[in-house]
């Protein structure tokens, strides 16, 4: 044989050998899709129209549940979280609504890494505007009148646990189109007085119902601090220090945030808390578990965030004065918006 035929006959088996692991990996992924469809006890999914307005008290959110819906945002009514789903096709890591606006951060996989990016969607998930997202996705919100939009990045690290971490806070007018990538560029007043580090980080805006206003997290020489910002000054204001991931309630007097609490372990250091805006005074909530998520506020009475489950997420709700326990609501479930 010679030696060109011996090189033809090689390439010729790696070609059989790949083909055969191509196959076997298909076919063991969809035995794995076929079995996780049937699970028993999952949540029940079919593919079908959801909007953000007008089709009743919806909860949207990024469905977590393995197979062929896994990450699609999906609708279930609001007074049956745990009930039957139905999916968009439109695939999101973060995603929140308000007012007939979204805002969807999904992952643009390439051929050599993933890059992310943040798409603005109008009330039949169409999409209106993109704009690329600096890292991976982390927190997103709407205003109540659905004008702005925020999202959250890692740029360094993956973990608000540790201090090794990065991120980018930005903010779009969905109106003007007038974007502001960092919150970084934005003026900040400490204690009364105008403030200036190289070390400056912005995460978790939530905001006001003034589209004005808004409350976020600034970190800085390890220490966390809520602020509090103004659109129209660019300025922001520190209010008060160890708070985190701040969502701001519907009546607009209570912030719910995750606080580091002395004594917890390094990887889960968080308990979730409640502030009162008039008088600064925290109540802690009857929740046990360290939570490293933005809650959201159902209603001016209750909280929803997730915590890691068999899926990778389920959500939970609990009231927010402090009182009764955690329940789970849904399975399967992360990043929830609650529509009327």
């Amino acid at each position: 044989m010679t030696l060109r035929s011996r090189i033809l006959v090689l390439a010729l088996s790696l070609l059989v050998l790949a083909g055969v692991a191509t196959a076997s990996v298909l076919h063991a992924s969809d035995r794995a899709d076929r079995r996780d469809r049937a699970r028993p006890g999952g949540p029940r999914i079919t593919a079908g129209p959801v909007a953000l307005t007008g089709a009743g008290a919806r909860m949207v959110f990024r469905n977590m549940a393995w197979g062929p819906h896994r990450d699609e945002l999906t609708s279930v009514r609001a007074a049956d979280p745990s009930g039957p789903r139905t999916a968009s096709g439109v695939k999101c890591l973060r995603f929140h609504a308000a007012a007939g606006t979204g805002v969807c951060l999904q992952a643009v996989h390439g051929p050599v890494q993933d890059t992310y990016r943040a798409v603005v969607l109008d009330a039949g998930l169409h999409v209106r505007a993109r704009y690329d997202v600096p890292g991976i996705p982390s927190r997103a919100r709407v205003s109540p009148s659905g004008r702005f939009a925020a999202w959250t990045a890692f740029v360094g690290g993956d973990s608000y646990a540790g201090t090794d971490f990065s991120t980018r806070a930005a903010i779009v007018d969905t109106r003007t189109g007038r974007f502001t990538p960092s919150l970084e560029t934005f003026r900040v007043v400490r204690n009364g007085r105008p403030y200036r580090a190289a070390d400056v980080n912005f995460w978790g805006v939530t905001f006001a119902a003034d589209d004005r206003h808004f409350y976020a997290t600034l970190a800085t020489r390890g220490k966390t601090y809520l602020v509090r910002g103004d659109l129209r000054t660019r300025t922001v204001t520190t209010v008060r220090t160890n708070v985190e991931c701040p969502s701001l309630s519907p009546d607009g007097t209570r912030i719910a945030f995750k606080k580091r609490v002395a004594g917890l372990p390094a990887d889960a250091p968080w308990r979730l808390y409640v502030l009162d805006l008039a008088t600064l005074r925290e109540t802690p909530l009857a929740e046990s578990r360290s939570v490293d998520d933005q809650a959201l506020w159902r209603d001016d009475h209750t909280l929803v965030y997730s915590l890691p489950g068999d899926y990778g997420a389920d959500l939970y709700a609990i009231p927010s004065d402090g009182a009764g326990g955690p329940r789970r609501i849904s399975a399967a479930a992360v990043s929830p918006a609650f529509l009327p």
